[in-house]
């Protein structure tokens, strides 16, 4: 079951105007320019901007995610009648023989467990051509992103059309040596409602991530800084070999 923030359609909704600027997702349409890819599936498309970016460039996507709400909103966005829809998760999308897969934002992250990460893993893996590569990004642990996951500084107050004001904020409810739960809060001024999402994400090292790759049969090409977060974050290339 995803989080209520991707699966309740007033928070789906949501998603897009809350962050707007998704120049981080130009990255990856480099990398798929870079790597010579004609075909892509999509991993935890959520909202589909990456889905329908790629395919407007007249790259073959298929885009999946498990909740039924955040693809009834990519479903309406430009270029989403070119894209493959499915609702599923990683550990069960189908064998397409595509040529990369990518997994954007937290995705990487909400597979809390060991066995659950494999079995996501896995199923990419079957899901490439020999030779395709696995494209993702993870916070690195080491930077302790979760110490500004509080009221004070994530909190937001804004106003959209159609929607009417909403107030917004994060806080985190445990921070464990790998695990950090956290619940975002949404309050609307049209009828009062507050709402909240519950969601815990998984902080791995380079070095667990490389290894849980290779018992997934990848081999790591190379790992990359996020050039939109210098730093911050981890880019993962990985193959599958063939």
């Amino acid at each position: 079951m995803a989080d209520a923030h991707f699966e309740n359609p007033r928070l789906a909704a949501l998603y897009d105007p809350l962050d707007p600027d998704r120049r981080d997702l130009h990255v990856y349409a480099a990398m798929v320019t870079e790597f010579g890819c004609e075909s892509i599936l999509d991993v935890g498309c959520g909202t589909g901007s990456l889905a329908c970016l790629l395919a407007r460039a007249g790259i073959d996507v298929v885009a999946a995610d498990p909740a039924r709400a955040s693809l009834a909103v990519a479903q309406r966005k430009p270029g989403a009648d070119r894209v493959r829809w499915l609702l599923a998760d990683a550990a069960h999308v189908p064998a397409l023989g595509v040529d990369s897969a990518t997994m954007t934002g937290n995705v990487a992250q909400v597979f809390v467990t060991d066995a659950g990460w494999v079995a996501a893993l896995r199923g990419v893996h079957a899901a490439l051509r020999p030779g395709g590569r696995l494209i993702f990004e993870t916070r690195d642990p080491a930077r302790q992103a979760w110490l500004e996951w509080n009221r004070e500084r994530t909190y937001r107050r804004v106003t959209f059309a159609g929607i009417g004001e909403v107030e917004t904020w994060v806080e985190v409810r445990g921070a464990g040596e790998s695990l950090v739960s956290f619940r975002t809060t949404y309050v609307f001024g049209s009828d009062g409602a507050v709402l909240t999402s519950d969601s815990t994400l998984r902080f791995r090292t380079r070095a667990e991530l490389t290894d849980s790759l290779a018992d997934a049969g990848f081999a790591v090409d190379e790992v990359r800084d996020a050039p939109d977060r210098p730093g911050l974050e981890l880019v993962f290339v990985a193959r599958r070999p063939g």
